[in-house]
């Protein structure tokens, strides 16, 4: 009768130690030509990175990976290194997952480390793009205490005060930490600044402030001394110190409980009159991200040389990601992403192999290898960051609802109403692109991918029929619905909500086009061409009003060049509308799915037209791509239109309509602009990279076309075109 009890703690023993043999591992995708969501599967283990090898691999294994890496199923997984070779250790070989494991290294396997493969084997997976709502990504990597997992959401800044609860974000308060359920604080004697700086960093705040509190009781303590360097990424990754010597009574000697007071980035910080400043802008102006969808994340872009260019990703890592989010006015970095994971950026590439110590001001001050600043770096491996933001409770105050999946549905707000709070809906009246990419941003959903200005196939809240919102009008960059330009206490929404109400759909990737300055600078030429030979072109509206007077035999002068588009986002540009109200454009004998995809326009200096110009409408196809990716869209034989990743479209000088007419032009010094996708109408990663300007020169007979730039690309530049992107005023579209 007395074994069985030690059989069974024996077994007990065997299954505890079984569950903690499952080796800590990190995966991440990686390789040539691909896509954020697939590429070649790479592991992280005992400090090094290495692959899988593809011998028994299946569907239900890609299924976890996929999981694991925060997507929501995988959608198919190729062998033979297609992504490319990896390098390094192979760190798995003979995998076998029934498909619902939490991670790879649950599954079995010859063993970690054991293999007998070539890297010509690493496998690569597909996943869907579709993200798992709310997934969190904890980085295991750096934690060092294998017997304690601390998570963030088991951190906590508690306010001292009960006035200052309400206050959002929470800056300052008792440091909790939840230990078997219980909330406990911690003992002041051995703390540090940079402990501080390290809460105040997971909690979105760039820097600490001393602060001196009398506390009035006596609080549980943990039982813990932390020691942190001040550059981890979260308390769970510094040193725990000795356990402290605590009395009975756990009160600590000669000591209060710890107290942070974090300093907010400008753009989180509550202001007397406003609660808070309304447009996001920057801290300053030497570093900036570009293609992120939510807040405090994006490719890195610095400015060298009056030019702004990108980060090589070679050795970047957390420490330097956190330098560049602290500097911005976040806290500490979540993720330093590699291999162009946010689209990628034009330009040069400014820094390469970047070696930051954490403390310094700017990313612009940590040592970098000058020898090959962008030699062998394209703009493939553009490093970007996810910093951690401040919680502003902004989520809470907005939902979809009636839609499909979570990404998608009719906007209800929480508006205050006769002295109460109630959800009701948002009038769809003039409702577009640059509100729902704000409703996406708030709810952390990524970019809009459609704004709905009728939602009556997404029956909503029916409580929350009624509109408490109308007359929204948004410059995009703002971090809340309610920063929007809207109307105050007397709505005005003829159509009423109902069916009428706004709605979205959100996706976590966009396109993203960028015309090529250089092809612009190198293809412009002048032409002398007869009306008779232009009649096509009149009748499209693409001559200067005076052609209505011009004989047949005489001429339009016309200032040609060649467009070329290409698409630098995360997924495809697809035009909104749908096949069967595409237009048949005679003069070019194919559809035009986009009525106004450019505006080309002839400028004098002061920025007040010369040249009528005019709205150009497109077919969108993949004339060419970036070696490996295949071309999906043509305009013949009506074919389905867009512009793939990595390819680009272009509109050749000699097509008609491919002009300014300049006949009733002076001569003298103008500027040459082109917008491309001018009024929204589908949503991209980033905006401001969708304009040209040149300088040009007419002389009455020739015309040099010099200097031609991307919007924004130089230092001093602010751009006219996008106003609403700079200085939070809405241009009514």
């Amino acid at each position: 009768g007395t074994v069985e009890p030690k059989c069974l703690e024996d077994s007990l023993l065997i299954i505890f130690s079984a569950q903690l043999d499952i080796p800590r591992i990190q995966l991440r995708l990686a390789g040539e030509k691909r896509k954020h969501n697939e590429g070649r599967v790479e592991v992280f283990y005992e400090g090094e990175w290495g692959t899988v090898c593809d011998d028994d691999f299946t569907i239900h294994t890609a299924q976890v990976v996929c999981r694991e890496l925060g997507y929501s199923e995988a959608v198919s997984w190729s062998p033979s290194s297609k992504y490319g070779k990896g390098e390094g250790r192979i760190w798995f070989d003979n995998v076998h997952c029934t498909g619902n494991e939490k991670s790879l290294a649950q599954c079995e396997s010859n063993g970690i480390g054991v293999s007998d493969c070539k890297h010509t084997e690493d496998v690569g997976v597909v996943c869907s793009d579709k993200r798992i709502p709310g997934f969190k990504f904890v980085n295991t990597l750096t934690n060092n205490i294998n017997s304690l997992n601390i998570q963030v959401e088991d951190v906590r800044i508690r306010p001292v005060l009960s006035s200052y609860r309400k206050r959002i974000p929470v800056t300052q308060g008792y440091v909790e930490v939840k230990d078997g359920g219980k909330w406990k604080q911690i003992c002041d004697d051995e703390w540090t600044d940079m402990n501080s700086r390290v809460i105040c960093g997971m909690f979105g705040f760039p820097g600490i402030k001393r602060y001196n509190t009398r506390v009035y009781k006596k609080p549980a303590y943990w039982d813990y001394s932390i020691n942190c360097t001040g550059n981890e990424a979260h308390l769970s990754s510094c040193k725990l110190g000795h356990m402290l010597a605590i009395k009975t009574n756990s009160t600590c000697e000669q000591g209060t409980p710890v107290v942070v007071s974090c300093v907010p980035g400008r753009a989180f910080a509550p202001t007397p009159m406003a609660g808070y400043r309304k447009a996001f802008r920057q801290e300053q102006h030497l570093v900036r991200l570009r293609g992120g969808a939510v807040i405090g994340e994006g490719r890195v872009e610095v400015l060298k040389n009056g030019e702004w260019g990108t980060i090589c990703d070679d050795n970047w890592n957390l420490v330097a990601a956190t330098v560049v989010c602290r500097e911005l006015g976040f806290g500490s970095a979540k993720e330093a992403l590699s291999g162009g994971l946010l689209g990628q950026g034009m330009g040069p590439v400014h820094m390469n192999e970047v070696k930051c110590s954490g403390f310094e001001k700017s990313v612009t001050e940590c040592p970098f290898n000058m020898d090959k600043d962008s030699e062998g770096c394209s703009h493939e491996e553009d490093a970007g960051v996810r910093c951690n933001v401040p919680a502003m409770g902004f989520q809470q105050r907005l939902r979809l609802s009636g839609g499909r999946n979570p990404f998608e549905g009719r906007v209800e707000v929480l508006m205050e109403r006769n002295g109460s709070l109630v959800w009701g809906t948002v009038c769809g009246e003039g409702w577009g692109t640059m509100e729902a990419m704000v409703v996406c941003r708030q709810l952390g959903l990524g970019f809009a991918s459609h704004a709905f200005q009728e939602t009556w196939i997404w029956p909503g809240a029916v409580n929350a029929d009624s509109v408490v919102m109308s007359g929204v009008r948004c410059a995009g960059t703002e971090m809340s619905l309610s920063h929007c330009l809207h109307h105050g206490e007397y709505l005005s929404c003829p159509k009423g909500g109902g069916r009428f109400a706004a709605g979205v759909s959100c996706s976590e990737t966009a396109p993203d086009l960028v015309l090529n300055p250089q092809v612009v600078e190198q293809t412009t030429y002048l032409e002398d061409r007869p009306m008779f030979m232009l009649q096509c072109a009149y009748e499209e509206n693409c001559l200067g009003s005076t052609s209505s007077s011009t004989p047949a035999n005489s001429y339009r002068r016309l200032l040609r060049f060649s467009s070329q588009i290409h698409n630098n986002g995360q997924s495809d540009f697809r035009p909104k509308a749908s096949r069967e109200t595409w237009v048949w454009h005679d003069c070019h004998r194919h559809y035009h799915s986009m009525e106004v995809f450019t505006h080309y326009d002839l400028l004098s200096n002061n920025g007040t037209k010369v040249a009528e110009g005019h709205k150009a409408s497109f077919c969108l196809e993949d004339s060419e791509c970036d070696e490996g990716i295949e071309k999906r869209y043509e305009c013949a034989n009506f074919g389905e239109q867009g512009i793939t990743v990595g390819c680009w479209d272009t509109y050749r000088h000699d097509i008609d309509c491919q002009w300014v007419d300049i006949t009733d032009v002076k001569p003298g010094d103008y500027i040459f602009q082109i917008v491309i996708n001018p009024n929204y109408e589908v949503a991209e990663s980033d905006y401001t990279n969708n304009i040209v300007k040149c300088r040009c020169r007419y002389d009455g007979h020739r015309i040099w076309m010099y200097n031609c730039h991307i919007g924004g690309s130089f230092s001093a530049e602010t751009e006219d075109t996008f106003p609403g992107l700079i200085n939070n005023q809405v241009t009514h579209r």
